[in-house]
Order: structure tokens, then sequence, then C-alpha cells
């Protein structure tokens, strides 16, 4: 009976007839539980119908009757990648290749090991795809992604234009070679990248927020205000339209940034259905501290936290390095490695291998330095491989992660108001949530005015990234410029779009681009600090202030003047400026902040009394005591652990000083 029921059902399915179809192949299984072809036939459109989970199922037991059911194996591979199963996946594409050499299922396979982070097996599988599908868009496309990922990202670039020269109408291959030119610090070509991708998919995830970042690099503001709005009411919509950092530059406001992290971390790191540690309670005699972070190198993370790895109680505390980002085997990285008891290169392993090696380790508590900043990695402790999970320092916001236990801060960082806004509960720091390194040197005698590029008369200095520079603040600048005679304003050399279009922003505000002065890269660190001393006044930016560059600002004796501001990344400078002892360069207002700043141009006793002040502040208060802020640090550790120890929920605290 089944065959003629079978050859109905197959003629049923080929006229489009699918509900029909799938009736009669649960007939056919019926009264034949092992007929291969209505068990595909039926998985297949399970599949269609985004069943995957009866789909695998399913095929599951085809490919237990006929093991060689190449279409089987590949199909049910296909539905295994749906439910983000892609080990099991592996399985069955390389059954279907072993089978027939189905070079189809190179590029599945591909796509597996893709997601899996076997980068250079990713790669080969897709060259072995196109070596006989030469025309795979989608093949071009992931082979750029994976180059991306191992920041080969010239060979990027050109994967994903083959991937665009094949399908140009494809909105995310014009996506993918946006973010390997942003990499590249091509930022022009980026944004153009982005835009075309937009004009395909306005829809497109997060094509939005690159495509502003990579504006702002080249400090190209044209229709700024309108793309601003139009994210901010994107991210209340609940879109998918800008990632947390960049939101960060164009945002004051914790709810919306709050908003935009959650569904950040919803899209991309969902927490996984095993947690590895949560609740667990080791009794060390030492607490296992574990700090994870890909800029355990030349590195504002690296040069902030070096000193504090070093001054570590190792009675006290066992710590452990975690690093997943690239080793530029500088004495710095030299440094970091030998400060902790156990150094780990996790660069090129897994979410769930890192995890694991946690977990494997006993570790109590588990420190992100990178929360949601570039390339960072929150789906490591997305699996909870610590008991105790903390944001730290990498990102100036919440994580919105289940996962992350608290977030270290300061009373002016976070206020208490602010506390609604953030998933994590708050511990507070005293005198300010910013680590530093004392022991950073700086060369002995800085460079002439004359070798800086700068003139005589009075030099302000901004050598934030360009991305912060706002128009709000460079209209400010340009205003100090015009009143103050002779006065330059020194910028870091940056990129070429960003240099020409400040001085066309500076003419239409009638200032002589000769007077923005662009100082070239300083490799070794100290003699930047050497060179910065040579600034007169440090103005901060908004709506992300300066975070290390204006520790090195003040850590070379050149004041800073900052504008308190409603974010987290818009409080920093006030935060350090206390913790220094100089809260007379806090503003509240941008027409306070532009009257300070005008002055302290104009009044020279003034400004040598703040350098004065600074000078004899900057070795004696909390600032730049490295030994005293790990400590207060270690505080924090050790009351994270006894309330989990004492079968405590996290809990917000201060610490005392």
């Amino acid at each position: 009976m089944s065959q003629p029921l079978i050859e109905t059902a197959r003629a049923v399915h080929e006229a489009g007839n699918i509900a029909e179809a799938a009736r009669l192949y649960g007939e056919v299984l019926k009264s034949d539980a092992h007929n291969v072809e209505a068990l595909y036939r039926l998985a297949a459109i399970q599949f269609e119908r985004g069943q995957y989970e009866d789909a695998q199922r399913m095929l599951g037991e085809a490919t237990r009757i006929a093991p060689e059911a190449v279409d089987a194996h590949l199909l049910r591979g296909r539905a295994l990648q749906r439910l983000n199963r892609h080990q099991q996946a592996l399985s069955h594409f390389e059954r279907a290749i072993a089978l027939d050499g189905a070079a189809e299922a190179l590029c599945d396979k591909g796509n597996s090991l893709l997601s899996l982070g076997r980068l250079k097996e990713a790669i080969a599988a897709y060259d072995s795809h196109l070596a006989v599908h030469p025309r795979s868009a989608e093949a071009w496309h992931n082979r750029g992604v994976a180059l991306a990922r191992l920041k080969r990202c010239d060979d990027a670039v050109a994967s994903f234009s083959k991937a665009i020269e094949i399908a140009p109408a494809v909105a995310d291959g014009w996506r993918g070679r946006g973010s390997a030119y942003l990499e590249l610090e091509r930022f022009e070509e980026a944004a153009s990248d982005y835009e075309r991708a937009l004009a395909l998919d306005p829809e497109l995830p997060y094509a939005q927020g690159y495509a502003i970042l990579a504006r702002l690099h080249c400090c190209d503001w044209k229709d700024l205000r309108r793309r601003k709005e139009s994210i901010s009411s994107a991210l209340r919509a609940g879109r998918r339209v800008i990632q947390p950092f960049g939101n960060l530059m164009i945002s004051e406001d914790p709810p919306e940034q709050a908003q935009c992290a959650r569904i950040w971390m919803n899209d991309n790191h969902r927490a996984p259905p095993t947690l590895l540690a949560k609740g667990q309670r080791y009794g060390h005699k030492k607490i296992r501290v574990a700090y994870l972070s890909g800029d355990f190198r030349v590195h504002p993370v690296g040069q902030l936290m070096t000193g504090v790895f070093e001054h570590h109680d190792k009675f006290r505390f066992e710590t452990i390095g975690v690093s997943i980002g690239p080793n530029d085997k500088s004495g710095l990285r030299t440094r970091i490695a030998a400060a902790f008891d156990e150094f780990i290169d996790a660069r090129g392993t897994s979410d769930i291998e890192v995890a694991s090696a946690l977990r494997a380790r006993e570790v109590d508590i588990a420190v992100d330095l990178m929360g949601l900043t570039g390339d960072c990695r929150p789906g490591i402790l997305a699996r909870a491989p610590a008991p105790v999970q903390v944001n730290y320092l990498g990102y100036p916001g919440t994580m919105a992660a289940d996962a992350i236990d608290y977030i270290l801060a300061d009373m002016i960082v976070l206020p208490a108001e602010h506390q609604p806004f953030y998933r994590e509960k708050a511990v507070y720091l005293p005198d300010t949530y910013l680590a530093t390194d004392r022991s950073r040197l700086i060369s002995g005698m800085p460079p002439s005015r004359g070798d800086a590029g700068l003139s005589e008369g009075f030099v302000f200095a901004s050598f934030n990234m360009s991305y912060k520079f706002a128009p709000e603040l460079f209209d400010i600048w340009m205003r100090l410029l015009a009143k103050v005679d002779r006065s330059m304003l020194w910028l870091p050399e940056g990129n070429a779009a960003a240099r020409r279009n400040l001085g066309q922003e500076a003419l239409a505000r009638g200032i002589n681009p000769e007077r923005l002065i662009f100082a070239p890269h300083v490799k070794a660190h100290e003699d930047y600090l050497a060179r910065l001393r040579l600034a007169d006044l440090f103005l901060d930016t908004l709506p992300c202030n300066a975070h290390t560059t204006a520790t090195d600002a003040l850590w070379a004796g050149v004041p800073v003047l900052t504008c308190k501001g409603n974010s987290f990344a818009g409080r920093v400078g006030a935060s350090l400026l206390s913790a220094v002892g100089l809260p007379e360069l806090i503003t509240d207002s941008l027409e306070a902040y532009e009257a300070l700043a005008l002055r302290l141009a104009r009044n020279e006793d003034d400004l040598a009394t703040l350098r004065t002040k600074l000078a004899a502040n900057r070795l004696t208060r909390p600032l730049f005591d490295t030994a005293r802020f790990t400590r207060n640090l270690e505080r924090a550790f050790i009351r994270m652990w006894e309330l989990n120890e004492a079968y405590q929920p996290p809990q917000s605290f201060s610490v005392a000083p």
C-alpha cells in the first residue's frame, strides 16, 4: 500500500500542496515507519516550516535506517545548525562529504566551523567548496567573515568584494566589506559600504550604527542630528540598529544605553541552557580571580591595569590572566603575563573552551575587562563558568547580561539614581573606579614646541580618538581660538579624512585650519607623555569623556577641563579630577565649560596655580596610588566572595576607603 501512497504524496508535494503532502507522508509512515523517502520528505517540509527539532529527529531516524543517505545527512546538519548545535551538525556534513565528496556540504561545513570559532578550518572548507563552485556568493562572504575575525582584513576585503561581484543586491556583502574596511581604518570606504547596504536593506541589523561610527571617525557630521534621532527612535522601538559601544558616542541617556545593550545581548549572546558554575562554593584558601581581556598588550586596558595585577596580595589571591586577543610581544605584554600566577593565551579557542577552562580551574571570580567593546567575547561568561562574575573597565555601561553579577563603579560615574538602568549590582569603589599604573615612565625632556609642530601661544589639546569629537564641542573650541590670540588646538593625527573634515569645519567657523595642529603618533609611551607636557589645557569631550587619555594628561601634569555628562561614559572626567584633587576643573554645563576654558587661557596666574596644585597632588592624592586602588579592589572582591559563600544573592555595596 505504501508505494502508491508515496507516489501520490510525491506528486502532491511537487504540485505545491504542502499541507496535503505532509498529511500523506504521515499516512505512509503509519503503515511503513521505515520508509526513508517519506521520512526525508516530511522532514524537509518541517525544515521549511522552521520546525527544526522535529526535522532533525526525523532525519536521524532516516540516517539510522539508511546510513548512506547523503541528502538526509546534509539536511539534518542544516537543521542542527538552525538549532545552534554546530558540533553535531559538523559530523553530518563530514559524513555527507565522506560518502560522495559532496562539494555542497563543504560550504555548510565551513559555516559550522565558523560558528565554532575554528576559523582556519572554516576557510579551508570554503576554499574546497569554491574550487568546485567558484560563483558561490555565500562561501565568498562567509570566508570573508572568517578572515576578518582572524584580522586578515585585506584578504577579507578581497573575499567580500568577490561576494559583492556575484551578488551585488545582497546587503550582507556590503556590510561585511564595510566592517573589514572599518578594521583597516579606511573609514570613508567603510561608511560608503554600510550606506550601500542600508540602501538595499534599510532594516539591516546594526548597519546604521556602524555607518554613523565610521562617519564619526572621519569627523563627517553631515546630517548627524537626524541620524542620531533615527537611531534613538529605533532603539525605543526595540530594533537592532546600533552596537552598544557606538551608541555611547552619540547618546547620554542611561535608559537608552541599557536598551541598546539588551537588544545586542539578546540578539548575539543569549545565555546557553547549561551554566557551568552558578551556585558553586569552592572554599579555597586563596580567592581565585580570573581577568579576561583581548587587550593584554600596549592598549589602554593593559596600560591601566598592569600595576594592579602586580600589586595583588599573593597571600590572599590567586590570579589568572586569560588573553583572548593578540600578543604584540611588547615589554608591557611581558609585564602583564609575569604578574599573574597563571597566564593563558586563549586566542583562537571557542567560548565554551575558555569557559570550561575557567570552570576546571575552579575560578571564584571572573572579571570581564572588555564588556561590549570591539572583539568582545561575552559568550564566555554567558556560560557562567565562575560563581561570581564582574563587568569592569573596558566598557563604561551595563552589559545587560543575566550572567554578570556586578559592575565596578564609583558614586560619580554611576549615581544611585542610575542603578535601575543596570542589570549588574553596583559596587562602589572609593576615590575613583578607574585603575592607573603609577610606574609609567615619562621621558626626561619634552621636545621643543617647534619640534612638535607648535608655535608660541596658548595650546588647547584634546588627544581623544576622532570619533569622540562632536560638533557642539568643536563649536566651543573654535570660539576659544577666535577669542584667544595666537592660540591653537592640538589634536592627534588620526586619519586623513578626519584631518580634512576638521579643517573644513574650522574654516566654516571662521578659523584658519592651520591653527589645528595634528600630532603624529609616537611609538614609545614615555615619549608621548613627555610631548603631552607641551599642552596648556586638555579639553575633554562629550557625550563620551576621555578615560585613559585624561589620565595621561594628568600624569604628565596637564590640567584637564571636563563637563560632567549624564551617563557613565560622560562622567569619567569628573571622577578622575575628584580623585586627583582638582574639582574646580569640573563643570556642569557646556556654557560653564567654555567660560572656564576662556578664563584659564587668558589668566596665566590661574592656570599656573592649577599646574602647581596638580604637580603636588599627582603623587599624594588617590588617582595615581596603584597600591591603594588595588587594596580597595581586593576588598570589593572579598565582599563579593563572602556573599556567595554565605548563599546570598549579589547586592550593591560600597567599599570603605
